[in-house]
């Protein structure tokens, strides 16, 4: 049985989720906690991003202002939750 890219990026999809789901019982601080979940939110935006919305191979605008746009919202959330950031 062969999957189709869609269909292991969506398996992939789904594992991140179960990891994210189930982060608390790796019995990890806070701020690594959320650190940690919200690096997953970044990198499957990305996949999202790249296959789904069909940005992997696109020359030009979109893709980087699509991938500068989660490392900034990722970014300033992270800096918010850092011990004397900015939360």
């Amino acid at each position: 049985m062969t999957f189709a890219v869609s269909d292991r990026i969506l398996l992939v999809l789904i594992a991140l989720t179960l990891v994210t789901f189930s982060a608390p019982a790796f019995g990890l601080s806070e701020t690594m906690l959320v650190l940690g979940v919200l690096l997953l939110a970044v990198i499957k935006a990305q996949l999202v991003v790249d296959y789904f919305m069909d940005l992997k191979r696109v020359r030009g605008f979109w893709r980087p202002l699509l991938t500068g746009y989660l490392l900034l919202v990722g970014g300033l959330i992270a800096w918010a939750f850092i011990p004397g950031g900015g939360g």
